[in-house]
């Protein structure tokens, strides 16, 4: 670390990086917290066959550039780098380890680790081998007066937004939602630093050993990153009516979200809640069917770029943040559009 500068480092978590881009989205919003304390972004690399990524990163060819050269050219003024054959299989004790003492030897002032089921895993044990603090599942960070991080995460289901500081622990830690921040574009022409860590030869052997991969099957892209959201509240009635939405996201190539109630409900899974607890959404155009608009709900819809509302209630809260508000039954104006999209299909 330079003598001068405090670091926030990300942790790079590439296993699936051209799907999940919650580092890339990391390092963006670290640039912007390093400029308020005169700071610098450091990204964390945990790895095999990498040193090829390097070499060709930091020649800035344009049609190749591997993860290492991709988290420079997105914001990181320098990259810790272990490439060992024993870290090509994620193990949590290893990487957890391996992190603690990383951060021991540098010291720095905070670390940012993406809210995914790895991240989940992986932050709380580097935090406790560290003795520091956690905020979980942040939903905003910014820097406050006193130089330190503010970490905001839901509480209360939802209700409350808590704005939390650790003042006396370091590193400052946090894991944070895919989808809050927006990743800043590729700059070929910048340059990073490059520091290779070696393996410890003194690791003790993993207790976990990894016999096979095998990818399930998901939506075909996440809701956090799709263009066309269509998102469905209680107002639709029944768990019938909101499983129309599914035909419709279709049509439209779009992925469906919905309400903590209808979540609840069991209409649908937790991975589709839009909300503070849920997923953030940022869509080109945003469908709302039958929802009032609570704060919870559309706090998660501000990056939503146009909103089309559908509620019997013109005095709902999600019809006046709408761009365009229909008066009407939502379940049959759902129908009435998948009626007519398979017309125009035909």
């Amino acid at each position: 670390m330079s003598a001068n500068k405090q670091a926030i480092w990300v942790f790079g978590d590439y296993r699936n990086y051209f799907q999940n881009r919650v580092t890339l989205q990391l390092l963006s919003r670290a640039k912007d917290l390093a400029k308020k304390i005169d700071g610098e972004v450091c990204a964390v690399v945990f790895g095999h066959w990498t040193d090829e990524w390097v070499d060709d990163a930091l020649s800035h060819n344009p049609t190749f550039c591997g993860v290492v050269g991709e988290y420079i050219a997105h914001g990181a003024d320098r990259v810790y780098l272990t490439d060992h054959p024993r870290l090509s299989a994620y193990s949590m004790e290893t990487y957890a380890l391996l992190m603690e003492r990383l951060a021991r030897r540098e010291k720095p002032e905070m670390i940012l680790i993406g809210a995914t089921a790895f991240g989940r895993e992986f932050a709380p044990r580097v935090a406790k081998r560290l003795g520091t603090g956690l905020t979980a599942d942040c939903i905003g960070l910014d820097i406050n007066g006193e130089g330190l991080l503010v970490q905001m995460a839901p509480s209360f289901g939802g209700n409350l937004v808590a704005e939390i500081v650790t003042p006396e622990r370091r590193p400052q830690m946090a894991t944070v939602r895919p989808g809050i921040f927006q990743e800043i574009p590729h700059d070929y022409v910048r340059t990073g630093e490059v520091v290779r860590v070696p393996m410890p030869v003194d690791l003790p052997a993993d207790r976990v050993r990894l016999v096979r991969v095998e990818r399930c099957p998901q939506r075909e892209q996440k809701l956090e990153d799709a263009k066309v959201v269509v998102c469905g509240g209680r107002g639709l009635g029944s768990r019938k009516k909101f499983a129309k939405l599914f035909e419709l996201a279709e049509l439209l190539g779009g992925e469906v979200g919905a309400t903590r109630p209808v979540v609840y409900a069991d209409w649908a899974g937790h991975d589709a809640l839009v909300g503070q607890a849920g997923k953030q959404i940022r869509p080109q155009i945003l469908f709302s069917f039958g929802i009032s608009g609570a704060i919870q709900h559309t706090a998660a819809c501000n990056n939503a770029r146009f909103i089309v509302a559908v509620n019997k209630n013109p005095n709902a809260a999600m019809m006046k943040r709408a761009d365009v508000a229909i008066v009407a039954d939502a379940s049959q104006l759902c129908a009435t559009l998948i009626q007519e999209l398979k017309k125009r299909i035909r």
